[in-house]
Order: structure tokens, then sequence, then C-alpha cells
């Protein structure tokens, strides 16, 4: 990969909202859905997707028909921005409204993972954990049939940001913050009469 332009490993507006890698972990961890970006004859190309982060690697996988997928596992440079929006800052001008929110961009190479079964498996815990030992084990067909790819976090190739409080104005008129959260709703069932116990502790235990 040729070296990147030092402006895409710094802040400029904001700086001091930067964070640390746990941030980056945290942003990652805590974000079910990230946009993976490239770009194809100078035009932008991006898919919001499922990821996990599994350790430094963040894991993304899809069909092995996947326009994308393909494209980037050949070695194109990729981006993947995760963002998680806590909460909505209201002021008393338009100008001073504001968002409280943690996100996290990682750039490189996507590369493929060592043992793909293990990875999707772990992916699908990070979605509903301990799902993967509630159903068979995916099937070399199966893995066959899906791309997985891991994108290194490198130091140097990712930036973390958050923002939090309130609006920050002197004001005699109302001013505060909206809190935003994601919340599980009860199971719909499709088929079936029991409900998983993976499925009934994200809802029971969130």
């Amino acid at each position: 990969m040729e070296t990147e332009p030092k402006k895409l490993r710094t802040l400029t507006r904001k700086p001091d909202r930067g964070g640390d890698r746990g941030l980056l972990d945290e942003v990652l961890d805590d974000a079910l859905v990230g946009t993976v970006s490239t770009v194809v004859d100078g035009w932008p190309w991006s898919v919001p997707m499922l990821f996990a982060r599994l350790g430094d690697d963040v894991i993304i996988h899809g069909s092995t028909g996947a326009g994308l997928l393909r494209h980037v596992a050949e070695g194109s440079a990729v981006t993947l921005t995760a963002y998680v929006l806590d909460g909505l800052v209201v002021a008393d001008t338009m100008f001073d409204h504001s968002a409280n929110y943690r996100a996290a961009v990682v750039r490189g190479v996507l590369e493929p993972v060592d043992d793909a079964a293990a990875a999707l498996a772990a992916l699908t815990d990070r979605i509903v954990p301990g799902r993967s030992s509630e159903t068979p084990p995916i099937t070399a067909k199966q893995v066959a049939a899906t791309r997985t790819l891991r994108l290194p976090i490198v130091d140097g190739r990712w930036i973390a940001k958050a923002r939090s409080g309130g609006a920050g104005i002197g004001t005699d008129d109302w001013t505060g913050i909206v809190p935003v959260s994601t919340v599980y709703g009860e199971p719909v069932a499709e088929t079936g009469d029991t409900v998983p116990a993976s499925v009934r502790r994200l809802v029971d235990e969130q």
C-alpha cells in the first residue's frame, strides 16, 4: 500500500475529542453495523454490513458473489466506519444543537482469515452471544460460499472520536440532552415454539 497522507491520521476538527485504543475498541464492540468503503475508478463505493472486532482484527463477511468483497479481496484499500449515537443535544439556537456520539474509522487492506469457520462462529456470537453453540457447525460448503475477511487494526491507521455533555452555552431557555440507546424487543417467532436461550438472554440481559 502506498504511504498514506498525514491528514488521514490526524483530527483537524475538535482534536480534543480524539480517543485512544480503548475508545476505538469500545466503539467497534458497541456498534453492530459499519460501512466498508473503497474507491473504484475514482468513484466511492460503500456498503453497510455487520462486523465484529476479534482482538486486533475487524471481521467482515458476505457472499462470494458480492461485488464489493470481490474487489477489496484483491487488495484495494478500504475504510470501515462505525458510529454510535448516544444522545441528541438540544440547545436554544439551531446553530448550537449537536449530538453525543462515539465514532471510529479503521483503514487498511482486507486479508483472508486463517480459519473461516471459527471466524464466522465468533462473528455470530458477537451479534447473538452463545448462538453458535446452539446451531450445527457451519459446513465446508457454506464456508466456501462465504467470503470472510479481516481488517487488521494497525497503529496509525485508525481514528476514534467522541463527544459528550450538553450544549455548553449560557441561557435562560431550556437546553438538555435526549439520551439515545438501542433496545431489543420481544422476539417474534417465525417457526418453532421455544425461544433459544441465547436469544432470550440477549433480550433479558440488555
